[in-house]
């Protein structure tokens, strides 16, 4: 039997992230971020350097308080809000991620900020 590495962070109460990641007519595979840096400010900084070949989804999740959900929405707004106050355009290589789901985020706004 192979080991393979647990995308359960090590931690009391850590919330983590993982990005779906579309690799075209092969299919979509989820990216981890490194275990010690689950944090939210990551990911965006990861999906601003691309890091990620064509992302699709950011999904939380936290397995002491059993839940996870779908924050592409918010990520895609944060990154938006990020671009408009550092006054530059959205990098090309996630404009389709914040296309598809800026619009999403505006019919969600019930969503709840504090989970993340």
């Amino acid at each position: 039997m192979s080991w393979t590495p647990g995308i359960v962070p090590y931690g009391a109460d850590e919330t983590a992230y993982l990005v779906v990641d579309s690799l075209g007519a092969r299919g979509s595979v989820y990216c981890e971020t490194e275990i010690e840096r689950p944090d939210l400010e990551t990911i965006i900084s990861d999906l601003m350097d691309g890091q990620f070949s064509n992302p699709v989804r950011v999904i939380a999740f936290n397995t002491l308080e059993h839940w996870s959900k779908d924050v592409s929405g918010y990520v895609a707004e944060e990154i938006q809000i990020l671009c408009d106050i550092e006054g530059r355009a959205v990098p090309d290589h996630i404009r389709d991620f914040l296309k598809s789901h800026t619009a999403r985020a505006n019919q969600l706004r019930g969503f709840d900020s504090a989970l993340i």
